[in-house]
């Protein structure tokens, strides 16, 4: 290179601003908890990037997040299931482009047109899972594997159990399901059966309140309550990390219905770096970087090439549910709109009563 040719070189380069220079960030918008730090640092390796990821702890914190702003901050965010479509109709998430996620073709294919987001227009699978019913083997002996544990005093008079609360959406589709009306059913009139269901409930003296999954757990295993909602990946993990506390808990998916879930990533509508988040996207859906993101979580993997590296745990009936009961499993119906301020009134009203 001539004196003269390095010398325009150098200006050329004094002249540029500092940013580009700087290391690209990829922002993820994340439950907590829920990736592997491994995970992280390898893909920023690999990439030469950083990744900055921050927190929310429910589906309604992510989205209010997104509405004030956060389409143009988060390049990745995690959204469940139902919140797809309610997302992807308010603007706050982009259309994929599928020929930039070419380990797309790893998924199960029960992943590959699911019905709360036709085609994977706006998302892509991340972790899965079930809701469980489990209860305490020293005080309930051979229980019918059915809701009626907790919805039929003439099943369970007296031991104490607790249902999730939250959104309410596994309550009442559980109500949904032991009425015969499906854990997926939709409509005022179903609603209103179910939380007259749910109303009688908190009547009952071995009623001990609303808890969600993880802290059901712990209260079963300390005994404070014999029954209770949970959430397969977490009873699975928990017997992983302490086998003796969960000696008596034992589970099953009612013959009535249940909720399979997924969590799934997505880009945000004005992402900063929709190219990375491609990237990362792509990433997780590698084979051996699925496995290890299952192992670390312990909640399923949607990725069938994954299945080879994952942990024993992983392939149990806990985290993978046989055929006959994946018959049994529905997603939560995805309400928007008019539906959704009603669902909502009716769920408000029958945890108030």
């Amino acid at each position: 290179m001539s004196l003269f040719k390095r010398l325009l070189m150098t200006l050329v380069l004094a002249s540029l601003p500092a940013w580009a220079f700087a290391q690209q960030t990829l922002y993820l918008f994340n439950w907590t908890e829920y990736m592997d730090p491994d995970i992280i640092k390898a893909f920023e390796k690999k990439y030469d990037v950083k990744v900055v990821e921050t927190y929310y702890s429910s589906n309604a914190e992510l989205q209010a997040k997104l509405m004030a702003g956060g389409t143009s901050q988060y390049d990745v965010v995690v959204p469940s299931n139902y919140m797809i479509q309610r997302m992807a109709k308010a603007g706050l998430l982009m259309k994929l482009d599928h020929k930039q996620i070419p380990n797309l073709k790893n998924l199960m294919p029960q992943f590959n047109n699911p019905a709360y987001d036709p085609n994977l227009q706006y998302s892509i699978p991340y972790q899965w899972g079930t809701t469980l019913l489990a209860y305490d083997d020293r005080k309930i002996k051979n229980p019918p594997k059915s809701w009626s544990l907790i919805f039929d005093p003439k099943v369970n008079a007296s031991y104490p159990f607790a249902v999730m609360g939250s959104t309410g959406a596994d309550t009442m589709g559980a109500a949904c399901a032991y009425l015969g009306l499906g854990f997926d059913c939709t409509g005022v009139d179903a609603w209103k059966k179910a939380a007259k269901a749910v109303v009688a409930v908190q009547k009952r003296p071995n009623f001990t309140g609303f808890v969600d999954g993880t802290p059901a757990l712990h209260q079963l295993e300390k005994g404070i309550i014999s029954v209770g909602m949970i959430f397969n990946g977490d009873l699975a993990s928990e017997i992983e990390g302490s086998p003796k506390a969960t000696k008596h808990v034992k589970w099953f998916i009612p013959k009535e219905g249940s909720e399979v879930w997924v969590d799934n990533m997505a880009i945000p509508a004005h992402a900063p770096h929709p190219a990375l988040a491609y990237k990362f996207i792509n990433y997780i859906l590698d084979a051996k970087v699925g496995a290890q993101l299952s192992n670390y979580n312990v909640y399923a993997s949607p990725n069938a090439a994954a299945k080879p590296y994952l942990d024993p745990v992983l392939k149990t009936p806990l985290v993978t549910p046989t055929a006959e009961e994946w018959k049994r499993l529905s997603y939560v119906p995805a309400l928007e709109g008019e539906a959704l301020k009603q669902y909502s009134a009716i769920w408000r009203a029958a945890r108030e009563h």
